[in-house]
């Protein structure tokens, strides 16, 4: 006989489900974070577990996760304080990840600024230096030194733009979803009143 209960969201079909199984809901959540149970962050174990799941779906699929328990608890209550500290946690996550994204746009702009005022500043050095030194060959090394100096310089700006931007917003995608995911918990021996 199945004494499993269960509360929280109902998972439609369709939905990518993560499962989680642990011995009580404490061990979802940081031991030593002071905050009260529903402002806690997760375990770092439990967060990377569910985000690297997550990740092998769809990136369009509904979330849904499924906690499976084997200590009883007080259904529905701790499903509903489960669930909305799953959702803050990720929604933190987001903004977290937001926030670190716009930091590099405004570093990779403060660098393309300077690239630029640098890159601009080697050119012209090098046509400077092609009026006062004699034609040959340390006039082409100081010159092209001066060119690869600027476009070194223009590295970083690039690489900002061209690469970094990308992964941390789809993070953030990420902890959106979620952020929205349903939340269930399935429970032996699990105390319908509360």
């Amino acid at each position: 006989m199945n004494d499993s209960v269960s509360a929280g969201d109902e998972i439609p079909p369709g939905h990518s489900v993560i499962e989680v199984h642990v011995g009580e809901l404490e061990q979802l959540f940081n031991h030593i974070d002071p905050s009260p149970f529903h402002d806690r962050d997760l375990d770092r174990s439990t967060e990377e577990f569910i985000v690297d799941w997550s990740r092998d779906f769809p990136g369009d699929a509904p979330l849904g996760l499924v906690v499976h328990l084997d200590r009883p608890v007080e259904l529905p209550r701790q499903a509903s304080v489960l669930g909305n500290a799953i959702h803050q946690y990720f929604a933190a996550r987001a903004r977290t990840t937001r926030r670190r994204l716009r930091e590099l746009l405004r570093r990779g702009r403060t660098s393309l600024i300077i690239g630029l005022a640098f890159l601009g500043a080697a050119v012209g050095a090098s046509e400077l230096i092609e009026d006062w030194l004699d034609p040959g060959g340390v006039l082409n090394v100081v010159r092209e030194s001066l060119l690869i100096g600027g476009w070194v310089a223009m590295w970083r700006p690039i690489e900002v733009f061209l690469y970094d931007w990308w992964p941390i917003r789809a993070e953030a995608r990420l902890y959106d979803r979620l952020a929205a995911m349903l939340v269930r918990i399935d429970a032996s021996g699990a105390k319908r009143a509360s």
